[in-house]
């Protein structure tokens, strides 16, 4: 019935002209042709569609039938049925219109979610890819249509993470990528080939449309793919394969690579005749972060670019692109980050990045990403690789970089950790200069003695959270101490001699008051809490206790007891270190300059 009812609408349409088609005869073709899939009239069908008498109501109507066939092809899975269906989605690409095609094609990429986006994908690249071959008017519009579309599908499917996903694929993202080249090299070799250098040309507008597809795909999936180890298995990662391929393209229709490489910051210049959205013109700078990892850690293309560069100039471009990296929440793509600085740290000498370099703005603002990703960041292999790169940046800068990023992160990173750390390189970076012949000026005298009032002091006089604040204060009273031993009060080469009094008030006067207000508190605390545990023994309820005008979570009251008492442990280390630097004080300045007090 529904083979009838098509060769009786084919017939009737076979008397008019193209254009006395209606919209009616479109949708009645439709229908039969779809009932007749539905009904597995198959060879029939594909009679009809190449019966050279029906060749113009094919070219016209038959691109109606591609949905269904592709539809039939991804639920079914018999090997006889899908070999016709194949046939005739051959046959409708080759004999349809090309530009009806192409939109219809493309509906049917925009159709699926979840794992369907990359079946229909990789069934109707090759179909997609014959049909814009097809095309002789406006192909760089076409192809930009395409892979724009591709480009969004692919970039709703999850990027595997693990060696494990990556191999199992389960999304399909990677297949996708694969079958993405393979669907993009003819028309880049078509830009090659061109001869025409006309701006205005087609293959212009074709070499634009490529160029960004390749930045959206550094961008996604490759801003947040992992890779394979460098070794033998790195052939076989098929996220990386796809980086090279993009990265191929780039350089074979783009800029001359190096140019390309160091771009960032000068996107209007060597970019502007690429007319990006504005939403695209934003995400360009993930994409040339992302396109220098790939390069400088990945080693792709690498070879390509000249060997004379310093490795400070190296590092300047890419401290741009390493901030870009840490700015992002993902731990997949700021852990880029913290490898690209790696990778540039690693070529400098010691001591020998120029404090000049902190006045470019990213200078400091990586070392306060670093912070961020050792105080927040969840994954512990993380944190400790972001603070050792924090220590290999400073042991990099010269003396005057190292003082000045101390000033920069004592007044920003507001964690009392962080903080202890600073002061620690602080106190080492006096130590080197005590010992050094020449004086170096930015950790001894009147520069030290401006960095020490950032230290020792409280930040809330008696008032402050002690508790919270010990690692600092512990690190302040171990400088102060290492201070009293090294610099005898004749010499005063710190300077502390001078600021004695100044910091007796700011810092050691109101530590004691904060610390007996501190004691008194939480061992009222710790008796409170007994006397609570005594009477929900029985019952074995939890209690809480409220400590600096916060409430403790509810545990068991052992438990809580347990935390009172090392708070009260804390303070007591404090106290005793405190005591034994005024200790130290007191004995050298009533010393004869002769006595040599060593560290205990």
């Amino acid at each position: 019935m529904a083979v009838e009812e098509l060769q009786s609408i084919i017939k009737r349409c076979q008397i008019l002209e193209e254009q006395d088609f209606k919209e009616e005869d479109f949708g009645l073709f439709q229908l039969a042709g779809q009932r007749c899939i539905d009904e597995g009239h198959i060879e029939q069908l594909l009679e009809i569609i190449q019966n050279e008498k029906n060749k113009v109501i094919i070219n016209n109507m038959g691109w109606n039938l591609v949905g269904p066939v592709v539809r039939c092809l991804l639920w079914n899975k018999e090997d006889e049925k899908r070999k016709h269906y194949f046939l005739m989605l051959d046959l409708l690409v080759k004999l349809c219109n090309p530009k009806e095609l192409l939109l219809g094609l493309l509906e049917l990429i925009e159709e699926p979610s979840g794992k369907q986006i990359s079946q229909i994908i990789l069934l109707l690249l090759q179909p997609l890819q014959t049909v814009i071959q097809k095309l002789r008017n406006n192909k760089a519009y076409s192809v930009g249509l395409a892979l724009s579309t591709l480009w969004s599908q692919l970039s709703l499917l999850p990027v595997p993470y693990s060696k494990e996903q990556i191999q199992t694929d389960d999304y399909g993202l990677c297949q996708c990528c694969k079958a993405l080249i393979e669907f993009t090299k003819p028309f880049v070799e078509e830009v090659i080939n061109d001869k025409e250098n006309s701006v205005e040309s087609e293959n212009e507008k074709l070499k634009d449309e490529l160029l960004k597809f390749c930045f959206k795909s550094l961008k996604c999936p490759l801003l947040t793919a992992q890779f394979f180890e460098q070794s033998k298995e790195a052939g076989n990662d098929p996220l990386r394969c796809f980086a090279s391929e993009i990265i191929g393209f780039l350089s074979a229709i783009g800029h001359p690579f190096p140019k390309m490489i160091f771009n960032h910051g000068r996107k209007k210049k060597t970019w502007d005749y690429l007319e990006f959205e504005e939403e695209e013109d934003k995400q360009l700078a993930d994409s040339m972060a992302s396109l220098a990892y790939l390069v400088f850690v990945q080693g792709i293309r690498i070879d390509q670019l000249p060997m004379v560069l310093s490795p400070s100039y190296l590092l300047q471009f890419n401290m741009g692109h390493i901030e870009v990296f840490l700015q992002r929440t993902e731990e997949s793509v700021f852990s880029k980050g913290v490898d690209l600085l790696e990778n540039g740290l690693l070529r400098i000498e010691d001591n020998s990045l120029l404090h000049q370099y902190l006045e470019i703005k990213s200078f400091l603002t990586v070392p306060q990403g670093l912070v961020k990703v050792m105080t927040l960041c969840p994954i512990e292999t993380l944190r400790k690789k972001s603070l050792a790169m924090l220590q290999l940046y400073i042991n990099k800068l010269d003396s005057q970089g190292k003082y000045t990023l101390f000033r920069c992160l004592l007044n920003t990173s507001n964690h009392s950790g962080v903080e202890a750390f600073i002061i620690q390189n602080i106190k080492n970076q006096i130590d080197v200069s005590l010992k050094k012949t020449h004086d170096n000026k930015w950790f001894t005298g009147p520069q030290l003695i401006s960095l020490l009032d950032l230290v020792l002091f409280l930040p809330e006089g008696a008032e402050t959270d002690l508790l919270q604040n010990s690692d600092r204060i512990m690190a302040s009273l171990n400088l102060l101490r290492y201070l009293v031993i090294k610099d005898n009060e004749k010499d005063n080469q710190t300077g502390l001699w001078t600021e004695l009094g100044k910091i007796e008030n700011n810092f050691l006067k109101p530590l004691h008051t904060g610390l007996n207000m501190s004691k008194a508190h939480y061992e009222a605390e710790i008796k409170n809490s007994q006397e609570n545990s005594q009477d929900v023994q029985k019952s074995k309820d939890l209690c809480s206790v409220t400590v600096g005008g916060e409430e403790i979570p509810n545990m068991p009251p052992e438990m809580q007891l347990k935390v009172l008492h090392s708070a009260l442990f804390t303070f007591d280390l404090i106290e005793s270190v405190l005591a034994r630097v005024e200790e130290l004080i007191e004995i050298k300045t009533k010393s004869t300059p002769e006595e040599n007090i060593g560290i205990k």
